[in-house]
């Protein structure tokens, strides 16, 4: 990932409204949820709702599929790793301790991702 993605990624997320509905994308897995699911559950009007997914949508991180009368919206698991490790890129710096916890929290994640497919 290069640096400008990585700021337009973290700049997306920089706005908690924004960073729950990516959260939750994340939870809900590849199969994704519908706008008016995400609406209900985070209690964020539609076209707020509707304002974020198209800023998480511009910097990569969610990716959006018709289904039917509805939109059904996904993380971007591609570009959420690619910006995970952009961040971790240099982090050891030679010492492999100060990234295991980060590491085994990221095993953890992939782990539940996987169960819940």
């Amino acid at each position: 990932m290069e640096t400008k993605s990585a700021i337009a990624s973290l700049s997306a997320l920089a706005l908690e409204s924004r960073l729950a509905v990516f959260r939750l994308l994340i939870q809900a897995g590849p199969g994704g949820l519908p706008a008016g699911e995400l609406a209900r559950r985070l209690d964020i009007l539609p076209n707020t709702l509707s304002a974020n997914l198209n800023v998480l949508n511009h910097a990569g991180l969610v990716a959006s599929r018709r289904d039917g009368r509805s939109i059904i919206y996904t993380a971007d698991y591609d570009t959420m790793r690619e910006l995970l490790a952009f961040l971790m890129e240099d982090c050891c710096g030679g010492a492999p301790e100060i990234c295991a916890p980060l590491a085994l929290v990221a095993s953890q994640c992939c782990e539940a991702e996987a169960a819940s497919c």
